[in-house]
Formats: structure tokens, C-alpha cells, sequence
């Protein structure tokens, strides 16, 4: 009995012993509190929200599934959050610093279920933006949805700060240099912010688009709050701060519907007056005839210069598709027609070259 009393009496000052001015049995019972409560979420989830998602699936509306989908973990979390106020109330912190944490988390699972409820109701945001235009409508859903998110982290953290007592107004305003550094690269965010805004009312590009501005080409693959991400050809991805592209000349390529054939062709000058004419001739009918050379274009066919080694043909004309691929199919077709027609006009195609003409030859005499 003496060695069970002794035992007692240990385990009491082992209990009794202070860490941080805390004795250690109230950390233990803080401890054991906080993992019951997180037993008592998972038994929460396990049985009430399940509950409550067999009865929404029952009902008409699509909204009640997409609130729970969205709400289910944070509201399950704020089984934790009493868990924590009664352990730090066990611990015998000060109330106003329990008080404060509490509410700093009650604020960031409000800011989560309002972030969940965004993402949640992606589908219809896309649906709303499709009523003013469907070309569109994923590029200005996507952009509205982005920002959406942005306002609330924004705002949840600056309602967390402030409850800290930290003045995001006068925190910014005492930084000085630093202030101003933020308030510059604020000015550059609403630019751009902006300069998205105004890309997507022009309705000057959307994802997928082929565009053209500066130096950059390539396909278009997000238009984002602050840029916009190109996909080069030699598939870099390129990122264009959005008041580039709302304040550069922008060329759309996609927004085509046909493709330009621009060449000229050089045939020798041993090509006679006659076989010029009837090889003018057979190319303007081939292209006003061929099937993928767009008829309500412009077509010229014309013999424009005697150039210094061969007798120019000026072509141009369009293709009926933008497509890049169908376009080098249409091009390489036309290219064997008009080599078919020369040849068989008998003429052939001129090369850069140069004529030297000798008056005199030393005498072999001589040079002996």
C-alpha cells in the first residue's frame, strides 16, 4: 500500500509539473479534448452529413447538392474549432487570446466555405456568361471566377488581420518605401486587371485563338486576371501582362476565314512572247477553276518584271480555309499545277545566275 501511495504521490507531481507556467495535466486533458473532437467530427461526417446528402440527391434543384458539396468540410471543421476553444480554455490561456483564436478560425471557415461555394458553382457562372455570348463565355466565366476567388481570400484575410489588431490601411501606410513599392505594383495589377477586362469586351481573342502581338505568337491558353498564357509554336509558354495586349495592335489569325497565296515565280528568258501569254493564261483559269481557292477574292495572275536573271510572274490569290495544315495542302497542289503548266508550254523556271563575256584571250605564245 505504502509503494501504491508513493507511486500516487509521483505521478501527482509528475502531473503538477509546470511547463510554460502550465502544469502538464492540462495539457494532457487539452490534448485528450482536441482528439475527442476530432473523433466527433469524423462521427459527424460519417453520419449527418451523409444523412443530409441522401436528402438532397432526393430533391428537384441542383443547388442544394452544390451548397453541401461545398460546405460539407468546413462545416465538419467547425467541429474542431470548439475543440480548440475548449483546449485553450483547459489550458487557462487568457480569454481575450482563446477569444481571438476562435475567431480568426471561424473567419477562415467562413472564408473557405464562401471559396468552396465559388468553385462549386463554377458550372453556373459559365452558364450565366454563355446569355451574353457563347463565344466567349468560358474566357469571361473563367475571368469572373478568378476574381471571385481572389475577393474573397482578399477579403478573409483582412478581416483575420484585423482582428489581430493590425490595421491593413495604416500597416501599408507606415511602410514607407515599401508602401509605395506595393502601391506601384498595386497600379500594375488594376492595369492589368483592367486590360483584361477590356480584352474580354472586345472580344478581340479567346482560348484556342492563334494571335499575333509584338514579337509573341502562338495559341492562346488562359486569359487570367493579371496575363494571359501563350503556347508558342515551339511550345514555350509565353506570359503577357493583359495591359500589353489591351494597349498593342493584336493579330488574330483564327478570326480568319482564308489564307494567302503570295508568290512570284521567275521563268528564263528564253521563254518566248507567246508562251508567256498562254502560261498566264492556263494558271488564271487553273485557280479560278481549282476547288479550294476562295472565288470571292482577290485573284491576280500578271507578268511584272524583267528582273535581272529571269522574267517575273506576280501571283496572288486565297485559300477557303485558315487552317494551317489544309492551307500547305492547297499551296503544294497549286505549286504542281503551275510546274505542270510551264513544262508543258515548254518555258522552265529561271535561277539567279550571271553572263561573263570575254572580248579578248591572251595568246598561248605569249604566256609561253
Amino acid at each position: 500500500m505504502e509503494s501504491f501511495g508513493e507511486a500516487l504521490r509521483g505521478l501527482q507531481d509528475y502531473l503538477n509539473y509546470v511547463i510554460l507556467g502550465i502544469p502538464l495535466y492540462r495539457f494532457a486533458l487539452a490534448l485528450l479534448v482536441f482528439f475527442l473532437f476530432f473523433f466527433f467530427r469524423k462521427l459527424f461526417t460519417l453520419i449527418v452529413i451523409r444523412s443530409l446528402r441522401e436528402i438532397v440527391s432526393r430533391t428537384s434543384t441542383e443547388i442544394d447538392d452544390l451548397v453541401l458539396r461545398a460546405w460539407a468540410k468546413p462545416i465538419s471543421f467547425l467541429i474542431v474549432v470548439v475543440g480548440v476553444g475548449l483546449s485553450l480554455f483547459i489550458l487557462g490561456l487568457e480569454k481575450t487570446i482563446t477569444l481571438k483564436v476562435v475567431r480568426t478560425l471561424l473567419m477562415f471557415t467562413v472564408g473557405w466555405m464562401a471559396y468552396n461555394l465559388v468553385t462549386a458553382f463554377e458550372g453556373k457562372f459559365y452558364e450565366f456568361t454563355a446569355r451574353f455570348g457563347k463565344e466567349l463565355s468560358k474566357e469571361i466565366g473563367s475571368f469572373f471566377i478568378k476574381l471571385s476567388k481572389a475577393f474573397v481570400i482578399l477579403v478573409a484575410g483582412m478581416a483575420i488581420l484585423q482582428e489581430w489588431g493590425i490595421n491593413v490601411s495604416a500597416l501599408f501606410a507606415s511602410l514607407g518605401l515599401g508602401g509605395l513599392a506595393f502601391a506601384l505594383a498595386a497600379k500594375d495589377t488594376a492595369a492589368n486587371l483592367f486590360g483584361g477586362l477590356t480584352v474580354l469586351a472586345d472580344k478581340s481573342m479567346k482560348v484556342g485563338d492563334w494571335i499575333k502581338i509584338g514579337d509573341v505568337e502562338g495559341i492562346v491558353e488562359d486569359i487570367g486576371l493579371r496575363t494571359t498564357k501563350i503556347r508558342s509554336f515551339e511550345k514555350s509558354l509565353i506570359t503577357v501582362p493583359n495591359q500589353v495586349l489591351a494597349n498593342q495592335p493584336l493579330e488574330n489569325f483564327s478570326r480568319r476565314s482564308v489564307r494567302r497565296i503570295k508568290m512570284t515565280i521567275g521563268l528564263t528568258y528564253s521563254t518566248t512572247g507567246e508562251q508567256m501569254r498562254k502560261i498566264l493564261e492556263e494558271i488564271r483559269k487553273m485557280l479560278r477553276e481549282h476547288p479550294r481557292i476562295a472565288k470571292d477574292q482577290l485573284l491576280m495572275v500578271y507578268f511584272t518584271d524583267f528582273g535581272d536573271s529571269s522574267l517575273d510572274i506576280f501571283i496572288y490569290c486565297f485559300t477557303d480555309t485558315a487552317n494551317w495544315e489544309e492551307y500547305l495542302s492547297i499551296r503544294e497542289d497549286v505549286n504542281l499545277k503551275i510546274m505542270e503548266i510551264v513544262e508543258r508550254h515548254g518555258a522552265s523556271f529561271a535561277f539567279p545566275s550571271r553572263s561573263i563575256y570575254v572580248e579578248s584571250l591572251p595568246d598561248k605564245r605569249e604566256d609561253d
